[in-house]
């Protein structure tokens, strides 16, 4: 994985990664990656691009989004914004996608 910052805002980089074939929705719930045919643990997947948002003067414009795909081969986009609930995430979790647990 590598960090990249090479896109102007969250939108350019979303639909870059779309056109690189990642194209399901992911979503962080509790201890899995879920998307709307199901769910992958923290083992289940790779991150395969990242790249992070910050806001010049709000915090609540920081995001990051992630290239995900799967060990099956399905392909997504997870994008978290500043101040994510981590409350139900699990460490593993946590440290896969590099957020510090407060």
């Amino acid at each position: 994985m590598e960090n990249n910052y090479h896109y102007a805002t969250v939108t350019d980089a979303i639909n870059a990664l779309k056109t690189q074939g990642f194209t399901v929705d992911f979503n962080l719930e509790e201890n899995s990656i879920v998307y709307h045919s199901g769910k992958f643990a923290h083992n289940e997947f790779e991150i395969v691009e990242i790249y992070r948002y910050e806001g010049n003067s709000d915090p609540g414009d920081e995001a990051t989004v992630y290239g995900i795909q799967s060990t099956s081969g399905i392909k997504g986009i997870l994008v978290t914004g500043y101040g994510i609930s981590t409350d139900n995430a699990s460490t593993a979790m946590l440290r896969k996608l590099g957020m510090k647990h407060e």
